[in-house]
């Protein structure tokens, strides 16, 4: 699948969407310097892309950037709301509010 998905952007198929199937697929294999690259271009082609947002907060917490994380979720939360995809709000504040209590325990 990866280099089915690789295969689209060196042919120029460059777009939000496509970086952001990339970067799940990297997540999937534990490369997660690899999936931060990739989401970060997928929120810098298209930055009210919430669950680029979403994921980019996941590949950070995996890679154990936490503060990175907070900062991608809080980036994904106000666009969220600004978009009115409610769902991912929610998932966004649930994650932001572990990583909260996750903190306060050290």
């Amino acid at each position: 699948m990866l280099e089915n998905l690789e295969r689209l952007l060196e042919r120029g198929k460059d777009g939000a969407l496509l970086r952001f199937s990339i970067a799940g697929e990297y997540l999937k294999r534990g490369d997660t310097a690899s999936a931060v690259a990739h989401l970060r271009k997928s929120v810098t082609l298209d930055p009210k892309y919430s669950a680029g947002w979403k994921l980019l907060g996941k590949a950070y917490e995996a890679a154990g950037q936490l503060s990175d994380a907070e900062q991608a979720w809080r980036e994904g939360l106000s666009v969220s709301e600004a978009n009115g995809d409610l769902q991912a709000a929610k998932e966004m504040k649930v994650f932001l509010k572990r990583l909260e209590k996750a903190r306060s325990k050290d």
